[in-house]
């Protein structure tokens, strides 16, 4: 993404970069709901939205900086953030800490 938020994506035929996305995980486990249970599952989750969403924020943050951390790729230049849709926080996989969202497009970040 650039400093306006846009995203940019590279059409070059340069293999050594990276443009586009990567199945992560071939196998899943997806549930369904039963038709006869969608309401009550949305009525739940809407009166517990903020502690699921916390606790899905954690569980994936943790695993994700995990990953990252194992993966050990220090050698890329370039900021990189873990980001949820529309989130007032990103995690700052560089420095190893969470940051105001905005300041991600400062110039003292994007160096």
């Amino acid at each position: 993404m650039d400093n306006e938020a846009n995203e940019v994506f590279y059409e070059g035929n340069n293999p050594a970069i990276f443009s586009g996305s990567y199945e992560l995980l071939e196998e899943f486990e997806y549930y369904e709901l039963v038709d006869d249970l969608s309401d009550e599952f949305w009525d739940f989750y809407e009166q517990n939205e903020e502690e699921i969403s916390a606790a899905e924020k954690e569980l994936i943050s943790n695993w994700f900086i995990s990953c990252w951390n194992k993966a050990g790729d220090s050698r890329i230049n370039l900021p990189v953030y873990l980001d949820f849709h529309d989130d007032i926080e990103s995690f700052d996989l560089n420095k190893n800490k969470w940051i105001d969202s905005e300041d991600k497009w400062s110039d003292e970040n994007s160096n």
